[in-house]
C-alpha cells in the first residue's frame, strides 16, 4: 500500500465536506450519458462540482480500496481556480482541500 493512502483518504473526506458545506453536493446522480463524457473534467456534460462528486471522488475511492497506483500528477486546483474565479470566498475551503490533494499526489513519488 502506498504510504500516502491514509492522508489521501482523509483529504477526499475533506473535499466531500467542503462540497456539502458550499451546497454543491447533489443527492441525485447525473444521467449515465452525462457521466460518460470523455472530455477532461467532463466539461461538456457536468458542472465542476458534479465532476468532483460523481467522477473524481468515486475513482479515487476505487484506487484506494483496490490498492491501485496513484496518478503521477494532479492539477485539480488549477481547474477549480478557473471555475471559481468569480466565487473566491465561497470556494476557499474547497480550493484549499484540492490544493492539499494535489500536493499529496505529487509529494512522494
Amino acid at each position: 500500500m502506498d504510504p500516502r493512502f491514509p492522508a489521501i483518504a482523509e483529504q477526499l473526506l475533506l473535499i466531500e465536506r467542503e462540497l456539502r458545506l458550499a451546497g454543491w453536493w447533489d443527492e441525485v446522480s447525473p444521467s449515465a450519458e452525462a457521466l460518460s463524457s470523455v472530455e477532461p473534467f467532463s466539461v461538456d456534460t457536468l458542472d465542476f462540482h458534479q465532476w468532483l462528486q460523481w467522477i473524481f471522488l468515486g475513482r479515487m475511492k476505487q484506487i484506494l480500496e483496490q490498492d491501485l497506483p496513484l496518478p503521477n500528477a494532479s492539477g485539480i486546483l488549477e481547474m477549480a481556480e478557473m471555475v471559481y474565479a468569480d466565487r473566491l470566498q465561497e470556494s476557499l475551503g474547497l480550493r484549499s482541500a484540492l490544493k492539499k490533494f494535489d500536493q499529496l499526489i505529487v509529494g512522494a513519488r
